[in-house]
């Protein structure tokens, strides 16, 4: 890495972060100054954009390269069937893990359903008059995850996965034995923000691989994506007053649901480990 190529780097980080946090600064003033949920939402879905601008502003604008970002379609069918269906997988085994540790807090009532439609109706009311149920929302949400969401999902997501996986990965590897990407996420309290770097190390090792694997930037996308798409559906089978407690689960960013997902990504990373010592 040259001088200059160095300084790139630096650059890239710089553009990264301070655009991402200008975005949610904005965001967050704007939900709370005007209860303007819209901009917010949409101040994070810019905000995903920004490693993605930042590699085109150094690459492109500052050293005159190539990005180095692998864009075609390319690799084995069982990467890209695993970046779609694996985070379904990982996250289902996760709760179930997180329901067989704390099986009280399984909850069927509806009373998740009741607080996110705003209380006015309860679970019954919620049924006969909407057909809304605990079952029915986990069949058509879960559904629309696992089939259409992560395709429509990989857009955000690819911005990214350039930044990180495709420009910053590489290049941290000529210096580091490991990093993980959840800095770009703070805002929880200090367990959850522990527990929360744990996921995104094994979430980065996991889509890290699919684009070695592949060299196809789309692949972690997808996954990424799938990610996103299925993370939060577990919750709707707890009750609102166990909130407290996602930090452990069901939700595959707590620390007990989230143990699948780090087996795994400690499993394939010895696995690739040895591959590597036997070439």
């Amino acid at each position: 890495m040259t001088a200059k190529e160095k300084q790139g780097f630096g650059l890239y980080f710089l553009f990264a972060f301070g655009m991402a946090w200008l975005c949610q600064v904005g965001g967050c003033m704007a939900l709370l100054q005007q209860n303007n949920t819209v901009l917010y939402q949409l101040a994070l879905i810019v905000t995903m954009f920004c490693p993605l601008l930042a590699v085109l502003l150094v690459q492109k604008a500052f050293l005159r390269q190539p990005t180095g970002i692998g864009w075609k379609v390319q690799g084995k069918r069982r990467f890209w069937l695993a970046a779609w269906f694996g985070p379904a997988v990982l996250t289902l085994l996760g709760a179930v893990l997180y329901f067989a540790v704390f099986p009280s807090r399984l909850d069927f009532s509806g009373s998740w359903l009741v607080a996110a439609y705003g209380g006015e109706m309860d679970a019954q009311t919620l049924r006969s008059q909407l057909g809304v149920s605990t079952l029915s929302y986990l069949l058509q949400n879960g559904l629309f995850a696992v089939l259409l969401a992560p395709a429509i999902n990989m857009f955000p997501a690819l911005g990214e996965e350039v930044g990180w996986r495709g420009y910053m990965m590489p290049r941290l590897k000529e210096r580091l034995v490991g990093y993980e990407y959840g800095t770009n996420y703070l805002g929880a309290p200090l367990l959850g923000l522990v527990v929360w770097c744990v996921v995104c190390f094994a979430l980065n090792t996991l889509l890290d691989i699919l684009y070695e694997k592949t060299e196809c930037i789309w692949v972690p996308a997808i996954a990424h994506g799938a990610f996103n798409a299925i993370a939060a559906l577990p919750q709707v089978l707890v009750t609102p007053a166990d909130t407290y407690y996602n930090v452990l689960g069901p939700m595959p960013i707590g620390l007990i649901a989230a143990l699948p997902m780090l087996a795994a990504a400690v499993w394939l990373t010895l696995r690739e480990m040895k591959q590597e010592e036997k070439n």
